[in-house]
């Protein structure tokens, strides 16, 4: 191999003219993908005069000038892009670009077989070092393949673009010519967070636990999830798109790779995306390995990292959990080909999870979740397999859920004004039980701030929030694993059943009278309920009741639960409880001996009758 000292490749630089004139009809031109678009090349390629050209472009991701909304370019050439979105959506919906669906990880076989094949290729290279080797700099994707079976090869050397490492280095001497880039790399500001988008990502936080492995994208739920993460202990990193938040993370020391499978110690990524910050920390920097998206999309690589979890924003959900993917300029990284990688190899990943998140409305205050989401263009096929939805307003668990069970919590976490209609509809449709109880006024006076996780002495992690109408089902399912004492304690009476009619009255309940806090646990669930109910609003010693599941009593989870309970009590200017106890129940009796409460306990027709003042 022949090497060429700093003085020798720029003697071989040539103007773009000079290469331009070597395109003949009907070429193949493979050109580099996203912020690497090689710019001075193609400028100066769409200045031809002659328009009979015909020419196919290939591009994995189309960022930049490469799309074209000119009619006039469309005979000078045929932009083809296994991406849809960005303002590729536009010119692939207008006619002047050609879209191939396609899974990202089996694209680079379609190079390897000749199925597609490339004559001319058009890259993006950092200057070389002193042993004569380039780096692709931040997008590695089929670049190196495209190279191989391309007879006339073409880098644009561009000062600006980061040395990374990984499967990113060619020799000088590969490229048949060489020209300078005019422009530095495309650079994409940070996305601004509002409150919303700061409050999805809090949700989605909460269920990244430590050492997991995160597949990020690009928009403003990724700027968000950042900032809530900085506080997790040995994050990995393996996602198609690394951002300035990444970065941040890094930097936080919040991620440390060390307990990823595949590429341990590395973040793992095919593309970077971001501000001239980001590309001056990328520039000879060890932490990030840039490799083929053979590797980075690979649903097998993907899953052989523990604790994956991959984060997708959708556009529109449906009662079903259908989901519609975003178009356009809302679309960076996740079309279907992407999507369906990462999500897959977040399920079949051991302790792995797929969360789709989305604002309740849209920037036009329309309902993201809606009764029926099949008219919307850019469909999520694998809908069944599905199992986390997030919005502003909490957490949908949806797997091994009924469509019932879907609905009542996907209405959960709609937006509070959407959630009658939806409500109305899903009853009209047989989705939700025609007498199904809804409380309108509830719906804004959700208390989702009281929402806590602590962990017990045996290392068991519980989450306590308050109870949801979505809950009916897990409630029924803890009741029926009550033993015949636990239910006598609770109701003071034999009773067997606990069906629809009854339990959707105990989960619908007036924030403004009422509290119930329930425990979750990893898997969804119930394992203790503890409430206070008043029968008028300014009631001052409202009841309290209590029932925590046999299997997880005697670990502290009722005196956690009851001082959560009275601490909002106070909050509400409450005065203390009053409550109802039979006499043989110790238990409850030793757990209020321990909270710091005043008891004022009677005996009256064999029940203890309790004042509990604060």
């Amino acid at each position: 191999m022949e090497i060429f000292d700093n003085m020798e490749w720029k003697e071989r630089l040539v103007k773009p003219d000079k290469i331009i004139e070597k395109i003949t009809p009907g070429m193949t031109i493979f050109i580099g993908t996203g912020v690497s678009e090689p710019l001075t090349l193609f400028n100066h390629l769409k200045e031809i005069k002659n328009f009979n050209l015909d020419l196919d472009i290939f591009q994995l991701v189309s960022l930049g000038d490469a799309i074209s909304m000119k009619e006039n370019l469309s005979s000078l050439y045929r932009l083809k892009t296994f991406f849809s979105g960005w303002d590729a959506d536009e010119a692939i919906t207008k006619g002047l670009a050609d879209f191939i669906p396609s899974r990202y990880y089996q694209i680079p076989e379609l190079f390897r077989s000749k199925q597609i094949n490339i004559d001319t290729v058009f890259i993006q290279i950092t200057p070389p070092n002193e042993a004569g080797f380039c780096s692709l700099g931040v997008c590695v994707d089929v670049a190196r393949l495209a190279m191989q079976q391309a007879s006339f090869v073409v880098g644009e050397i561009n000062k600006w673009m980061p040395r990374t490492f990984g499967d990113t280095f060619v020799n000088i001497s590969d490229f048949d010519m060489l020209v300078e880039a005019q422009d530095p790399p495309i650079y994409f500001e940070r996305w601004k967070v509002d409150h919303v988008y700061d409050k999805i990502a809090e949700n989605v936080s909460s269920m990244i636990d430590d050492r997991s492995c995160i597949g990020f994208s690009i928009g403003p739920l990724y700027e968000a999830l950042a900032n809530h993460l900085i506080h997790k202990k040995d994050l990995g990193i393996h996602t198609p798109f690394f951002c300035d938040n990444m970065m941040d993370l890094v930097k936080s020391g919040a991620v440390t790779n060390q307990f990823k499978k595949s590429y341990q110690g590395k973040s793992l990524t095919s593309y970077a995306i971001g501000t001239p910050d980001l590309m001056t920390w990328l520039d000879n920097n060890p932490m990030v390995e840039f490799q083929s998206i053979e590797q980075v999309f690979n649903p097998i690589h993907i899953s052989s990292n523990p604790k994956f979890v991959t984060v997708l924003p959708a556009r529109k959900v449906d009662l079903y959990g259908r989901i519609a993917l975003h178009t356009g300029r809302g679309n960076v990284g996740t079309g279907p080909g992407e999507v369906i990688d990462f999500f897959n190899g977040a399920l079949l990943s051991e302790g792995g999870s797929a969360i789709f998140a989305l604002p309740s409305r849209n920037r036009q205050n329309e309902p993201n979740i809606v009764l029926s989401a099949v008219q919307y263009p850019n469909q999520f096929s694998l809908w069944e397999s599905v199992t986390t939805i997030v919005t502003e307003y909490g957490i949908a668990s949806v797997k091994g859920r009924t469509v019932r069970e879907r609905a009542q919590g996907l209405i959960d976490i709609a937006h509070p004004d959407d959630r009658p209609q939806l409500i109305e509809e899903a009853r009209k449709k047989r989705i939700i039980y025609p007498d199904q109880i809804y409380i309108k006024e509830s719906a804004h006076l959700y208390p989702s701030e009281i929402k806590t996780k602590h962990t017990f002495n045996n290392g068991l992690e519980v989450c306590f929030r308050a109870i949801k109408p979505s809950d009916e089902e897990n409630m029924r399912r803890l009741f029926y694993r009550f033993s015949d004492e636990s239910v006598y304690y609770r109701y003071f009476s034999r009773i067997r059943s606990m069906p629809h009619v009854k339990m959707q009255e105990y989960v619908n309940i007036d924030y403004k009278k009422s509290l119930s806090i329930v425990a979750e646990v990893k898997n969804g669930k119930l394992i203790a309920e503890a409430r206070f109910a008043s029968l008028e609003i300014h009631e001052t010693h409202p009841e309290v009741a209590i029932v925590v599941d046999e299997s997880y009593q005697n670990l502290g989870i009722a005196t956690y639960v009851l001082t959560m309970l009275m601490q909002q009590a106070k909050e509400r200017k409450l005065k203390g409880f009053k409550g109802y106890i039979l006499p043989n129940n110790r238990k409850i009796l030793r757990i209020l001996e321990k909270i710091d409460w005043k008891l004022n306990v009677k005996l009256e027709k064999n029940l203890y009758s309790l004042i509990i003042g604060f």
